[in-house]
């Protein structure tokens, strides 16, 4: 919508599906300890260092999420933006998206392992500051499995299913000083927020929110408003709560 505001032009933007906000974006690879070569990206702030890194983990492959599966993409869109986070995407084994194909097989959430230790690493290598697990779906599976041996503050869960993390694996976040936080929809296909908490009663740092009126795959703008704030009220509190429009010029 332009606004003509003392005699000149500006550009308000409304914060919605297809926005792409200004950042700079970066084709990565990521190299596993396995051998394997993983395509990805990362969107950083036009400038300055970011406050807070988001390390994504995408649904499972084998029903087609990926590391463009909507929340994610539209987490690299705005975030580096409006909330001056860095945000790393990446395919894990055998997965392709528009970005292109990661080397390997599906590992059914067992040698993925290995590329979550890539991810971690190559942040960490390129110097980005205060790492958080984003895992969406499959993501929080190999979130909670793995993440709590990583250079991480904690983890953002997404839709967790619980189908692949034991109770062993809960049990070893306690005592780690790294946050969990769940993000669970009223209306989940898998886990409901009331059996949500239940599961999670053996973390001992876990918030579990649920969200009203929201599904497992978040869809709608009112679902992705919600995710993407949560995340920055966990990550960069002073960034919260975003707007809904902004002033380009």
């Amino acid at each position: 919508m332009l606004e003509v505001i003392s005699g000149a032009f500006a550009l308000n933007l409304e914060i919605r599906s297809g926005v792409e906000l200004p950042s700079t974006r970066e084709p990565i690879k990521l190299r596993t300890a396995d051998g394997l070569t993983l395509i990805g990206e990362l969107a950083l702030p036009s400038s300055g260092k970011p406050t807070a890194t988001l390390i994504t983990l995408h649904p499972l492959p084998t029903h087609g999420g990926f590391m463009d599966s909507h929340i994610l993409r539209k987490a690299a869109n705005r975030l580096p933006f409006l909330a001056n986070l860095a945000v790393l995407r990446f395919n894990t084994r055998g997965t392709s998206s528009p970005h292109g194909i990661s080397e390997g097989e599906f590992g059914h959430g067992v040698t993925e392992q290995a590329d979550l230790q890539a991810a971690v690493a190559f942040a960490k290598r390129r110097g980005l500051p205060n790492l958080w697990l984003v895992g969406w779906s499959f993501g929080t599976e190999l979130a909670l499995k793995y993440g709590v041996f990583e250079d991480v503050l904690g983890a953002i869960l997404l839709s967790p299913p619980l189908h692949r993390t034991s109770e062993e694996e809960l049990l070893r976040w306690n005592g780690s000083g790294k946050r969990l936080i769940a993000l669970v929809p009223e209306f989940d296909d898998y886990l409901k927020p009331d059996e949500a908490r239940e599961r999670f009663e053996l973390v001992d740092d876990i918030q579990v929110i649920g969200i009203d009126g929201a599904k497992h795959l978040w869809v709608g703008e009112a679902s992705t408003t919600r995710v993407l704030n949560e995340i920055v009220r966990v990550v960069n509190p002073a960034a919260y709560p975003m707007p809904d429009s902004v002033d380009l010029n």
